[in-house]
């Protein structure tokens, strides 16, 4: 079962996970990050990196946040992987507490 990234990663993208991924499963888009499903083998090491507590087992996605399933399958199928720490988006810490941020997701 893959790990998730949900809602709290959109206009943060703080990029400590990616880092300790020893598959390169995360993808990168403008303002989010992703995981490629078929990639990650599930070693729990990217989950205590993020700061905002965007990323989850599969199992643990709330409800309300199951599209991040399909989107972190999707997405991580056309963005490019990323593989360095670049810190999080210029405004990053004005977005981390903001729920529901699906609405600021760029493709």
């Amino acid at each position: 079962m893959a790990f998730i990234i949900t809602d709290s990663c959109i206009r943060c993208k703080y990029t400590d996970c990616v880092e300790v991924c020893p598959v390169d499963c995360f993808h990168e888009g403008p303002n989010f990050l992703v995981i490629d499903p078929d990639e990650c083998i599930d070693c729990a090491l990217c989950e205590p990196e993020c700061p905002v507590n965007a990323i989850m087992t599969e199992d643990e996605v709330p409800e309300s946040q199951q599209e991040f399933i399909k989107l972190n399958a999707e997405l991580s199928k056309t963005w490019p992987v990323i593989t360095t720490c670049k810190g999080g988006l210029p405004d990053a810490e004005q977005w981390k507490d903001v729920p529901d941020k699906l609405q600021y997701l760029e493709k």
